[in-house]
């Protein structure tokens, strides 16, 4: 399957006609994220929502005995808090960045206001609502099913997609995390993938892919579930157009992911 990266920004905005865009523009503001910023924490308002244009967010469930599990990646074909248009409601997930990215964000109540006004708007909703729900089936039952080096192999190529690089700014750590194992796990997995030739190297706080071979170790999950998801937005998104919103300056701060302290996460503007 081909992965397209050569347009810039978020894929749901890109699709939106200019004047429906025009209901949201005027209230964006870019931010940046940081690596292992917790842009929602589970239990938070859905408030406000991200539109990513780089970079890749995890959505973590927290178990009970305190260990975390990924049930979905989303970049740029996506938005964070996005089913905040029901009405207002509390996140039943942990929103980690997993990789450093920018994003366009606006207030749940100013994007409620717009979704109510756009046929448009609503189209990439729901469009993006199904594209989620069809990746947490196929998580759930790759993680119920598959071994843990294809499991692996699936999430380093899902990040890759969102990565415009052989060279993924991952942990060790931040793996364990997206595949609910060990730590030991995940290096006695990820020597299986070196032995392969997947993983070229592996050294502290990057890993290397070598894409075709990883996905021959990959489980069937990825293609499969990456060529529906496709399939999808090109048949039911509209052609992409260049639709860049005016940002302005601003500084968002989000929950450090291992103390809960508040630190600022990003001032960027244009």
């Amino acid at each position: 399957m081909t992965v397209h990266r050569t347009d810039v920004g978020n894929r749901l905005l890109a699709a939106l006609p200019p004047a429906d865009l025009g209901l949201l523009t005027p209230y964006f503001q870019k931010v940046t994220f940081e690596p292992d910023a917790v842009l929602v924490r589970s239990g938070d308002e859905l408030d406000p929502v991200y539109f990513p244009h780089s970079g890749a967010i995890a959505f973590m469930l927290d178990m009970p005995d305190g260990q975390t599990v990924a049930t979905t990646l989303m970049g740029r074909e996506g938005a964070l808090a996005s089913f905040s248009v029901l009405g207002p409601s509390l996140s039943s997930v942990t929103a980690i960045a997993r990789v450093a990215g920018t994003a366009s964000l606006i207030s749940a109540a100013k994007f409620r206001a717009a979704y109510a006004q756009s046929a448009a708007i609503r189209n990439v909703v729901q469009v993006h609502a199904r594209a989620l729900l069809l990746q947490l089936q196929h998580v759930a039952a790759c993680n119920a099913l598959h071994r843990v080096d294809g499991r692996m192999a699936r999430w380093l190529l899902q990040l890759h997609d969102r990565v415009p690089d052989d060279l993924l700014p991952v942990t060790q750590e931040a793996l364990a995390q997206l595949l609910g194992v060990r730590r030991t796990t995940v290096t006695l997995t990820m020597s299986k993938l070196r032995e392969a030739g997947a993983v070229p190297s592996d050294r502290r706080g990057f890993v290397e892919i070598d894409r075709a071979r990883l996905e021959k170790v990959a489980c069937d999950c990825y293609a499969l579930m990456q060529s529906k998801i496709h399939r999808m937005y090109c048949q039911e998104l509209s052609a992409p157009q260049p639709a860049h919103a005016p940002f302005r300056e601003t500084a968002i701060v989000a929950s450090d992911g291992a103390g809960g302290e508040s630190r600022a996460v990003s001032r960027a503007g244009k």
